[in-house]
């Protein structure tokens, strides 16, 4: 039998995340999701919808994929996991808040589940976790996007984005600031925060481009094991232009792993 997966809210992510894991047949795929009871959102056929945790509990699914923000992985995911469910969470972001952060550790404890972070937009992120044995010195990340995917954020109070006429810094300092201050792009430098320095020693900007068309994302760091940078450049998902093609693509290859036959997964690599 197929493995289930279930996720929190059913947005453009959670959507792109079920029909990729139909494609592939055979193997885990997406049947229940929680929602919130006023949601009057379409669901495809063979997806239920939960209108709580506790019934969503019920239904056991073999994995939970969160994939609805910051304040529904506050709301869900303590609960799941001591619930004794196994969790992919997307919102890293969510956990630069050190209470919420020492509650899930202590709900996966208690539970004897799993948290299974995502690295989302970004690359390279196992690399820096080896480097940190040897001992790190800086890390920095940048994150760059077009100047009108930045509307809505407080980057609209700190610059006239309309107006730019060249790439500008809207947000310098660290990645535990960068995430209260920018909690909807704040995913992709908790993950290098996380994998790194943490919160407080890892340095972020983030600026806007007046000429750009795609979001890109670097991580440079130095160290003991000498120096490192990588840089990613997305196209934007389907259906969400404000979310990475590669965020989404990141949580199919995090349930694809836990459910892969073999060392290299090549039984669940995908096939489109």
């Amino acid at each position: 039998m197929s493995a289930r997966i279930a996720t929190i809210g059913f947005g453009a992510m959670a959507r792109s995340l079920a029909a990729a894991l139909a494609r592939h047949g055979g193997g885990p795929r997406v049947t229940d999701c929680l929602l919130r009871p006023d949601s009057a959102t379409d669901l495809p056929e063979g997806v239920t919808a939960c209108t709580d945790i506790a019934a969503l509990i019920a239904k056991a699914p073999d994995l939970v994929v969160e994939c609805a923000g910051h304040a529904a992985l506050a709301e869900t995911v303590p609960a799941l996991l001591r619930a004794g469910l196994d969790v992919v969470v997307v919102s890293l972001g969510a956990l630069c808040d050190d209470a919420l952060r020492a509650e899930v550790m202590r709900a996966a404890a208690e539970g004897a589940a799993r948290l299974i972070p995502v690295a989302g937009a970004v690359g390279g992120l196992d690399l820096l976790r080896a480097a940190r044995l040897a001992g790190l010195d800086a890390v920095t990340y940048r994150g760059i996007k077009p100047a009108g995917a930045w509307a809505g954020s407080p980057a609209a109070d700190a610059v006239d984005l309309g107006g730019l006429a060249q790439a500008t810094v809207v947000f310098s300092g660290t990645a535990r600031a960068a995430a209260l201050r920018f909690p909807k792009n704040a995913n992709v430098a908790a993950a290098g925060a996380f994998a790194g320095l943490g919160l407080d020693a890892t340095r972020v900007e983030l600026i806007a481009d007046p000429a750009g068309t795609a979001n890109r994302h670097e991580i440079a760091a130095t160290g003991a094991f000498g120096e490192m940078a990588f840089s990613v450049t997305n196209r934007p998902l389907p259906g969400n232009p404000k979310t990475s093609h590669l965020a989404a693509l990141s949580a199919e290859e995090a349930v694809l792993a836990v459910f892969a036959a073999g060392p290299f997964g090549a039984d669940a690599a995908p096939r489109r």
